[in-house]
């Protein structure tokens, strides 16, 4: 992977990880928003493969954004303060 394709996945992933925390209502920093991003759309990116639903890179971009509210969701089931 070259330095410019490490940034754009950077980049998209911090943009995927701040969507993700609009529709989930949470703030994050824009390290969290990254590590949430690309974990998103790497699960986003599993999931969708193993159901054979691959038609553009805008259902990639929704299955990556529902990726990381899975992330979000398990983070917050793992280390709400109650």
């Amino acid at each position: 992977m070259g330095f410019s394709s490490a940034l754009g996945s950077i980049i998209l992933g911090a943009f995927i990880g701040w969507v993700a925390g609009k529709v989930m209502g949470v703030r994050k920093t824009l390290l969290q928003s990254i590590i949430v991003g690309i974990i998103g759309g790497v699960i986003g990116n599993v999931i969708s493969g193993l159901i054979g639903f691959q038609y553009g890179w805008w259902i990639d971009f929704v299955f990556a954004v529902a990726g990381a509210c899975l992330v979000i969701a398990i983070a917050k089931l793992l280390f709400s303060r109650k």
